[in-house]
């Protein structure tokens, strides 16, 4: 917990931001404060990334890219490519005809560059593979958002909790803001400057004004780009299949902790089993479609449970091991749930 001075301290921190003329409020306007750990920080990391699906019928991953400038073939025609334009070649070359394989061969070496910008040189096919089948053990890695594109410069206030000194800093590319994302400490307190300006997913400039503003813009790209949509199984079968944990649960603040060590499982028959050394609550469960997005309402009667009793959990994103909700109203809830 934090003393009293240090929480005084971020309080000045963030009085100091606030106290601009009417005109730098409405140009320059900083709205909320988040650590490393809150959902907004780890969305705009896999904002940051490296793109990496476009060249995946050459390379096969979503998690990793080949750099350019490199060489392949393709139908016994060699396409040098250069830059991602050179990727409507190789499109071109697959869609002439019905009647070839398409199988497309690298010219080695190579240097991969994975989805969190460290590169690895691949001199030779069979080290190529193992790549491959490496990054194919984890299907369910939650890897960039695409369809949202940040304008670069933008300014991020920081305020250092363990030193009690405030500065900012200006990121300049998807690689610096990842890597100041990578490189926060637990005592970092940061928010954004605002506005921001994005290129969306219909390719249009949008203004982010606030944090809530951010968290909309990258889920409407989640649900949108459909280089985003990997997920092969819906909701319900997904709910349904397996036990859950609760990894990450904010309500008015981090209360994580309360559901250490209870493992959640949801029935078809929208029963909701909680077990927690060897003790077994039950609830139940409903899950409708609203507005085009899925809403999961769960209803406990146990008075350490009825906390996850919000009838407003809106389905945020999910792959087979991880489904992350949030619920808005004057403040923003947020509940995690992972295998």
């Amino acid at each position: 917990m934090l003393s009293l001075k240090k929480y005084l301290s971020i309080i000045i921190f963030l009085l100091l931001l606030s106290c601009q003329n009417e005109t730098e409020e409405q140009v320059n306007n900083t709205q909320g404060t988040v650590t490393k750990v809150s959902p907004l920080t780890s969305y705009l990391q896999r904002v940051a990334m490296v793109p990496t699906v476009q060249d995946n019928v050459i390379d096969q991953s979503s998690y990793c890219t080949i750099k350019f400038p490199y060489t392949i073939t393709v139908n016994n025609e060699q396409i040098a490519l250069a830059s991602p334009a050179d990727y409507q070649k190789v499109f071109d070359n697959i869609n002439a005809s019905t009647y070839d394989d398409d199988i497309v061969t690298i010219d080695f070496p190579v240097t991969m560059v994975y989805y969190n910008y460290i590169e690895k040189l691949i001199p030779n096919q069979s080290d190529f593979n193992d790549l491959i089948d490496y990054w194919n053990l984890y299907p369910d890695l939650l890897s960039k958002i695409n369809g949202l594109n940040i304008t670069y410069p933008i300014t991020i206030n920081i305020y250092n909790s363990a030193s009690q000194i405030a500065s900012s800093v200006s990121i300049v590319s998807d690689q610096a803001f990842f890597n100041f994302i990578k490189n926060l400490n637990e005592g970092n307190y940061i928010s954004l400057k605002y506005p921001i300006s994005i290129i969306n997913y219909n390719n249009q400039t949008q203004a982010i004004n606030n944090n809530q503003d951010f968290e909309n813009a990258i889920q409407y790209a989640i649900k949108n780009c459909p280089e985003n949509n990997i997920a092969s199984v819906d909701f319900e079968t997904t709910l349904t299949s397996g036990s859950w944990t609760i990894p990450y649960f904010f309500d008015d603040s981090e209360k994580t902790g309360s559901y250490n060590g209870y493992s959640f499982v949801f029935n078809a028959d929208r029963i909701v089993n909680a077990t927690k050394a060897g003790v077994t609550v039950t609830g139940e469960w409903e899950c409708k479609a609203v507005y085009g997005g899925q809403e999961l309402k769960i209803n406990f009667s146990a008075e350490t449970l009825n906390k996850l009793n919000n009838n407003n959990w809106k389905l945020y994103e999910y792959n087979n091991s991880q489904i992350r909700l949030r619920s808005i109203g004057s403040t923003t809830h947020y509940l995690y749930f992972a295998k």
